[in-house]
């Protein structure tokens, strides 16, 4: 009888790899690890603040376990893997160092955050080679949705939310009227507030549905389907529940426990929707959830097994993470002092008010340097309010333009909240304002920065980029002008009499900021 066939010693360590190979692997991820927190301390603490206090990211502080509860699905299917250093996966974690430093030049708090995922996927990949990579694939790719993005369409969906609750109320016989984001019935007006506007709804659907179809479905067409279908429900479903608010209060009482509790209520509606999202797939569904993921066969055609090329991974992936905060340290040392103080400009035909308007209006610019607000008066008594806002430099806390930054407070911060866009010059960014009282007011926002004045974010960021990119004089200012005006057109041609009597932004934006 014969000896059974027996493979040949290096298959048989592809079959089954020693112990120590993972042990050796592990530690040098370890040893990584512990480096990439210590150089990106700030921003990951940065990151879990975001997760812990906006209400839109507060999932994601349970998606680090259920990342773990993947892998450890798959741990039988690991164990017959064979781990090693990978230099190509250091491309990707170079594009995430040069996120990162973007992110921190353009003060573009996503980016950094975005960097953080893309670099750990890295360290993942470089440090454990493309078979154990592709085993783990999901895993891997779940982890985007820690980046806590998407509430930058928040005006967008305000507006969506607002309209489509406004035609569900007219369908339903309720006279209702639209401005903006507010919606005005016989016994009550109600705002689309930032928290209503179903952002929130929406990423965390996008992340639970993601799961629920990888966990749920063994094919991809199926799996698209399910999300691509989760994601207009829950949009439907929200706009739903911004008129079943008005519906009852129009029938019943503004003051209706529904409407006053609206918050909590909609969280169990979403709660609902959610439940609904996971039946309605329920059919569809060919495996379960608590399924134990098999790792199939995956030939290892990796590079790098030789010890040398090892720890030339190691010492890559520790340079590319320190190259972007070196460079951030070096950069910084341009920065230039704001002047002594700032003076409010004399306007010809237009006198300075001590008093100005009530309710009082003031911008907010959280971390500013300086903050100098003036009121004016012209002889048909037209009010302009004036804010000069000056950074000596911006960093976390301390931007020229970010959320709950501008001629508006964030919900519940101020007399005034952003209703809609508003016409405006070229160089200047328009927002109506709403008031207490039904009361409206018109603002114009000049953002000067690098020498550019501009009211659009998107070049405020290009340009903050390049100053602190290249070293430049990272000094910024925002010029505000406002006026109470029931409608944006009055409004805006008093500001445009009273900025033809100011003169050039960008020259009182320069002497505000002793640039030369």
């Amino acid at each position: 009888m014969t000896a059974p066939f027996a493979p040949p010693e290096d298959l048989q360590m592809l079959a089954v790899p020693p112990a120590g190979a993972w042990r050796a692997s592990l530690v040098r991820l370890g040893l990584l690890a512990l480096a990439y927190a210590a150089l990106f301390y700030a921003d990951l603490v940065d990151l879990v603040r975001v997760w812990l206090t906006s209400t839109p990211y507060g999932h994601c502080v349970f998606l680090p376990p259920i990342i773990g509860w993947l892998v450890w699905q798959r741990r039988k299917g690991l164990a017959g893997l064979q781990p090693r250093g990978w230099p190509p996966a250091l491309l990707w974690l170079g594009l995430g160092a040069i996120l990162w430093l973007l992110g921190w030049a353009g003060g573009v708090a996503l980016f950094r955050h975005a960097a953080l995922i893309v670099m750990a996927q890295g360290l993942v990949l470089s440090t454990l080679g493309p078979v154990v990579g592709r085993a783990i694939a999901f895993p891997l790719f779940y982890a985007v949705f820690m980046i806590p993005v998407g509430t930058e369409a928040e005006p967008v969906m305000q507006i969506l939310t607002a309209r489509m609750a406004v035609q569900m109320l007219w369908i339903t016989g309720v006279p209702a009227e639209i401005s903006g984001i507010f919606i005005s019935t016989p016994n009550g007006a109600f705002r689309v507030a930032e928290a209503c506007s179903g952002t929130g709804f929406l990423i965390v659907m996008a992340a639970f549905s993601t799961l629920v179809a990888h966990l749920c479905f063994r094919s991809m067409r199926r799996r698209i389907l399910f999300v691509a279908a989760a994601l207009p429900l829950c949009l439907l479903a929200n706009g739903l529940r911004a008129f079943g608010i008005i519906y009852i209060a129009y029938h019943t009482s503004i003051d209706s426990a529904v409407v006053v509790d609206h918050v909590m209520y909609g969280g169990l509606f979403f709660a609902l929707v959610l439940g609904g999202a996971v039946a309605l797939g329920l059919p569809f569904y060919d495996r379960s959830p608590l399924d134990v993921h098999v790792v199939p066969h995956l030939p290892d055609r990796a590079l790098g097994q030789g010890r040398g090329t090892t720890r030339a991974v190691l010492i890559a992936a520790l340079a590319l993470m320190a190259a972007p905060v070196g460079w951030a340290v070096a950069a910084h040392a341009f920065t230039e002092p704001l002047p002594a103080e700032t003076r409010l400009p004399q306007v010809p035909g237009w006198t300075q008010d001590e008093t100005g308007l009530l309710p009082s209006w003031q911008p907010h610019f959280r971390g500013a340097d300086r903050i100098v607000i003036g009121h004016y008066r012209d002889a048909q008594d037209r009010v302009v309010d004036l804010a000069i806002i000056l950074f000596a430099g911006q960093t976390d806390g301390k931007e020229l333009v970010g959320f709950g930054q501008g001629a508006a407070s964030p919900d519940g911060l101020g007399d005034w909240f952003w209703a809609e866009p508003a016409p405006a010059p070229d160089k200047a960014r328009g927002d109506m304002l709403a008031g207490p009282r039904g009361q409206r007011r018109i603002a114009w926002t000049f953002y000067h920065v690098g020498g550019a004045l501009t009211g659009k974010a998107s070049r405020v960021k290009l340009e903050t980029l390049k100053v602190r990119l290249l070293g430049g004089d990272e000094r910024a200012a925002a010029i505000l002008l406002s006026t109470p005006a029931p409608d944006a057109a009055q409004g805006a041609r008093t500001l445009a009499d009273f900025q033809a009597a100011l003169g050039s932004i960008e020259d009182l934006a320069d002497r505000s900021l002793a640039i030369r």
